[in-house]
């Protein structure tokens, strides 16, 4: 264990996306004091398709974000294109989430999450790289950060929210597991008229000349005259190394009809690409004082590519978990439930994400997206029941889809 120290803080929290600001919002409703570094300043921008589920929805709801305030764009659901057809799918209604998704740029997001975890009593500091762990002599255990600037931040325990390439995980020894699927996702921003929609299109069908690849494209209206057009790919096809992704993207754009204004000239922003960690791709999430949230412990759902949902759960999770220990007497004590972390998280997302690992290996194999695609989308039931799963959307206790879901993510094995 590690000896007393003269901490900063009792949580230091590293990184202000949305996994760091839930989890610094969640520790301050503990009443913990907490430091959140963020090494860019806000506003600043974040590779994303801008779409929040209803998961991600309730999430925000749970923290107080403003949802009706200006900017946050309502959508009913998911617009599918593939196949020849093309179809709506509201949101499921259930207990659990909201009936609907929002929009917002990532320009602008993370500060306002980040706004509101400083409202409910966290620090944050804009402007501070943190460049490794301050670990104890004589344990090993992380007992602080130290900065760019040549600083040292001391705390109880350290959490990692700093992304896929997280420095403080490799710094603690923690690399990223080959066995688990890895996206790219690459966006840009078209002025347009599908800037206004009440549905979040997503096309199943990626073609690089004849070969349908494993992964979906999007337009997503922002609401402000642009659109956000973009793709995600799966490291699960033989093609993936040798796809120019930026390339693929202008080409799939050019195919789009002429109306929509998906040209250069149109285009507001530079195409920008980011890695989409999956299924828990580090591991284990705790180790030695730190706890790793969001992209910094792959907590990306497989089926989807979805991460902000994730990240804020996550973070809740951590929180939680942290509170708990905090409120232990002996360091031994706190030891043994910060080392709970990693099976919480496995009992609430390892079989579901063991599964969407299944999904992506085998959608991976030539002939089967042609197939799903072909014999999957002209059945609405077969669609809707696809939307939960792919989604994570259901409720403990709803309907026959929702028993099937929740039963197989509960047999699948957790890794």
């Amino acid at each position: 264990m590690p000896t007393a120290i003269q901490a900063d803080a009792d949580v230091i929290v590293v990184g202000a996306g949305p996994a760091g600001s839930a989890t610094a919002f969640y520790l301050a409703q503990a009443g913990l004091d907490v430091l959140l570094l963020e090494k860019t300043r806000f506003p600043r921008e974040k590779v994303c398709g801008d779409g929040l589920t209803p998961r991600a929805v309730k999430q925000l709801q749970n923290m107080g974000v403003d949802i009706d305030a200006p900017g946050w764009i309502r959508n009913k659901g998911l617009r599918v294109v593939g196949g020849g057809l093309r179809f709506e799918l509201d949101w499921p209604r259930l207990e659990r989430f909201p009936d609907f998704g929002l929009v917002r740029t990532r320009q602008d997001f993370d500060q306002i999450v980040a706004a509101n975890a400083v409202k409910n009593g966290v620090r944050l500091m804009e402007g501070v790289t943190v460049t490794g762990p301050v670990l104890d002599d004589r344990s090993g255990h992380i007992v602080g950060v130290t900065t760019k600037d040549g600083r040292e931040y001391r705390s109880r325990v350290v959490v990692a929210a700093d992304g896929n390439s997280t420095r403080l995980a490799l710094s603690m020894g923690l690399h990223k597991r080959e066995d688990r699927p890895m996206g790219v996702a690459v966006r840009t921003y078209f002025e347009s008229p599908r800037h206004d929609d009440d549905y979040l299109e997503t096309w199943l069908e990626l073609w690089d000349g004849d070969t349908l690849l494993p992964g979906y494209g999007w337009v997503f209206g922002v609401g402000d005259g642009t659109a956000n057009v973009g793709l995600g790919l799966l490291n699960t096809s033989a093609q993936f190394k040798n796809i120019d992704y930026r390339d693929l993207l202008r080409r799939w754009c050019r195919s789009m009809p002429q109306d929509w204004g998906f040209t250069e000239e149109n285009m507001t922003a530079p195409i920008r690409g980011a890695a989409l960690p999956m299924a828990f791709n580090r591991q284990p999430h705790y180790t030695r004082g730190l706890l790793l949230v969001g992209d910094s412990g792959g907590s990306i759902n497989p089926f989807n590519g979805e991460g902000i949902a994730y990240a804020m759960e996550t973070g809740e999770i951590a929180a939680e978990v942290i509170a708990k220990a905090f409120r232990n007497t002996t360091p031994a004590q706190r030891e043994r439930i910060l080392r709970t972390y990693p099976q919480v998280l496995k009992d609430a997302y390892g079989g579901y994400f063991t599964l969407g690992r299944l999904f992506v290996e085998a959608i991976g194999k030539p002939g089967v997206m042609s197939f799903g695609t072909r014999h999957g989308l002209p059945h609405p039931r077969l669609m809707r029941f696809a939307l939960k799963l792919l989604g994570n959307l259901t409720d403990r206790r709803g309907d026959a889809s929702d028993m099937i879901i929740n039963a197989l993510s509960k047999v699948a094995p957790s890794a």
